[in-house]
């Protein structure tokens, strides 16, 4: 038998920006760890600008095949389960819910996170049910779930009421290319974005889960005491959540600069100029942004809710994302003490390392073994 898994990577795209990387890092680091006789097609989708080459993992058992249509296609229904079967596919992996939902082959399911259901008022109703019908459809297709945290296992046993030996918890890990960056890459990085000398950094976008606007309360207490760094925040802004920024306004907070999207290259230069990362999160599925800081060399405050405990542990300071003072006094205890940042520079490096795309491709790899075996048995 020479099993042939298919890794569905259109995901891989600048619209993805989580779940690409994801599926872009799992492809990577499985290549190395396929088994005698064992295929990997990835499907990638070459309409859509992206910031990863997959053609460079194609090799002898690595193959990577263009499969023009979106995730949103309808089209995707049809076209995907005629490309398995012709392909003689003995497995499909989807990291989306949007997915062919009648693909002809065992299949295995990535779930990152519920949001639309746990925050309800960022959705329309509309947009809620679609995504309950859909997680439904793509839950039931799937041999085999895989949950990147407790977290979300939790929430999808509470929610959709999975049996556990249908679940799995495979957590992702820091992308390799986050380590700290030397000086002169630092230097390019902060005189491209005109950054000052010290700051905190914040990577993410704006929706309200985000909690942005309670960092922009803690930051005005800071503030207020006296301590000048500047906060920058980088990630993509949506025009719906304008309450961040009004809110930055009305309390003079002049110290912040909203730089936006960053290109991903820049991320680990990004990160390694910051004196102190803050991801005042009320959920996340995985947490990435966290480990990839710590990666990076840089001492983390953190929400301490949902996946976060458990991607963080002790190497950063964890508060409630509720309590406002908490908050601020989580970051101003980093940014007055050099010696309580280095102490959690050198945990966050361990509590980074524990993580490893070789692993988290390992795990998924048994995985993959385990549901072909059981259907050829």
């Amino acid at each position: 038998m020479s099993p042939h898994y298919v890794l569905d990577a259109r995901t891989a795209t600048d619209h993805f920006p989580g779940i690409g990387r994801y599926v872009v890092n799992l492809a990577r680091a499985m290549v190395s760890l396929l088994g005698p006789g064992e295929r990997l097609t990835l499907l990638r989708d070459p309409t859509q600008p992206a910031p990863w080459d997959l053609s460079a993992l194609a090799g002898e058992r690595v193959q990577v095949v263009d499969v023009p249509l979106s995730p949103f296609s309808l089209r995707q229904q049809w076209a995907v389960p005629r490309l398995l079967a012709r392909r003689g596919a003995d497995l499909y992996h989807s990291p989306y819910y949007l997915m062919p939902y009648r693909p002809g082959v065992p299949t295995v399911l990535t779930v990152h996170d519920l949001i639309p259901l746990l925050f309800p008022r960022q959705s329309t109703l509309q947009a809620r049910l679609l995504f309950r019908w859909t997680m439904v459809l793509a839950l039931r297709t799937a041999c085999q779930v895989i949950a990147v945290s407790e977290a979300t296992l939790r929430d999808l046993q509470r929610h959709f009421h999975i049996p556990a030996d249908r679940v799995s918890v495979v957590p992702e890990a820091p992308d390799p290319a986050f380590y700290p960056r030397p000086p002169t890459e630092v230097e390019a990085l902060r005189r491209k974005y005109a950054l000052p000398d010290s700051f905190v950094l914040y990577v993410g976008s704006n929706k309200p889960h985000k909690n942005l606007t309670r960092l922009m309360e803690a930051w005005a207490q800071i503030t207020e005491h006296g301590i000048r760094n500047t906060l920058v925040l980088a990630g993509p802004w949506d025009p719906r959540y304008p309450e961040p920024r009004l809110l930055a306004e009305r309390l003079g907070l002049q110290n912040i600069r909203w730089l936006g999207p960053v290109p991903e290259a820049d991320l680990p230069a990004l990160y390694s100029a910051a004196d102190l990362f803050v991801f005042p999160s009320l959920y996340e599925g995985f947490g990435l942004p966290v480990l990839e800081a710590m990666a990076c060399g840089v001492p983390v405050v953190c929400s301490d809710t949902s996946s976060l405990p458990g991607v963080a542990g002790d190497a950063a300071l964890r508060v409630d994302p509720n309590d406002v003072q908490a908050l601020a006094a989580a970051i101003t205890e980093l940014l007055t003490s050099p010696a309580r940042r280095a102490e959690m520079r050198e945990k966050g490096f361990q509590q980074a390392a524990r993580f490893s795309w070789e692993r988290t491709a390992t795990l998924t790899l048994e995985g993959y073994r385990g549901v072909v075996g059981g259907s050829s048995t």
